[in-house]
């Protein structure tokens, strides 16, 4: 028995496409999407029609993870139009307007995906952990911690959620991320999956890593206009996939607080964040160019 599992495509269409081609290439018998489908890129529309077409064809299974929630919170008419809030939720505001024909097929994607094999042993597919799917397991997290997120055990644990990939062994369990398509943030940029095969000997995993072009989901970053329309955090993002490290929750840690009580901008705020020395020559067309602090070194945030 097969399995490929990808997760956390976030609108990268050509990296969706490479790690298709290569999924089709290997031939499993089963092929699960971990959520984040959506959101925190540039093809969200293309992305999940792409998947939603796989499901219909070749029997496909999709997850919801935690940004297909931001989308379907974006549906509440009470959410802010204005403020600090609402630059905040800017870039899932302009995705909730690309999908808005699809938050029902947003809202009903499951949670988990499980299949037993013959030998009774579970491999279980989840976002984020068995709490919620924003819940992430880490290469470092504690086996204390890992136990007490994928309770109850199975014999093989999936995750997604963090783009960070790992595989692990946890008591009895084979526990594995398989990382992220669309925005890797392990210091490779390539975009993973990962491959499970049940045999009678028991269960095997692996972590793949491809190849793709780069610059095209720059353009589609352009072209889609999610580049100018959907806030500064998506210049963020755009560096997110150049160094592939997050970005975004560095500038919670600095700034939230402060754009949040009225005294720095959104623009402003991640502009200063991207003057940070090892961020400084990853930023640049089709993006904003980021130059040195001379004029900046003694400002205060």
């Amino acid at each position: 028995m097969r399995i490929a599992v990808l997760s956390d495509i976030h609108g990268n269409m050509p990296a969706l496409r490479a790690a298709a081609a290569d999924i089709k290439q290997w031939q499993p018998d089963l092929v699960v999407v971990n959520g984040d489908i959506v959101n925190r890129g540039p093809c969200s529309l293309s992305s999940f029609e792409f998947v939603r077409y796989k499901a219909q064809a070749e029997g496909w299974h999709l997850l919801r993870g935690n940004h297909e929630d931001f989308i379907l919170g974006c549906a509440n008419p009470s959410r802010p139009s204005a403020g600090p809030q609402y630059e905040l939720m800017r870039f899932a505001l302009w995705t909730y307007q690309q999908l808005k024909g699809q938050v029902a097929a947003l809202a009903a994607l499951p949670d988990r995906y499980s299949w037993t094999a013959p030998d009774n042993s579970e491999i279980r597919v989840t976002h984020g952990s068995m709490a919620n799917n924003r819940d992430g397991l880490y290469p470092k997290s504690s086996e204390t911690e890992i136990r007490q997120k994928m309770a109850p055990a199975p014999a093989v644990f999936v995750t997604g959620h963090t783009h960070i990939p790992f595989v692990r062994q946890v008591d009895e369990t084979l526990v594995v991320n398989v990382g992220s398509v669309g925005a890797p943030f392990d210091g490779d940029w390539r975009p993973s999956y990962g491959r499970f095969q049940w045999q009678p000997s028991g269960w095997q995993a692996d972590i793949v890593r491809l190849h793709y072009n780069q610059k095209e989901v720059e353009q589609d970053y352009v072209e889609s206009g999610f580049l100018d329309e959907a806030g500064p955090f998506a210049q963020l993002m755009l560096v997110e996939l150049r160094i592939a490290r997050g970005l975004i929750f560095r500038w919670i840690r600095r700034y939230q607080e402060q754009l949040l009580a009225g005294t720095v901008d959104m623009e402003s705020s991640v502009r200063h964040l991207l003057q940070d020395e090892a961020l400084r020559p990853y930023t640049g067309p089709p993006g904003w160019t980021i130059p040195p602090p001379n004029d900046y070194r003694n400002e205060k945030l």
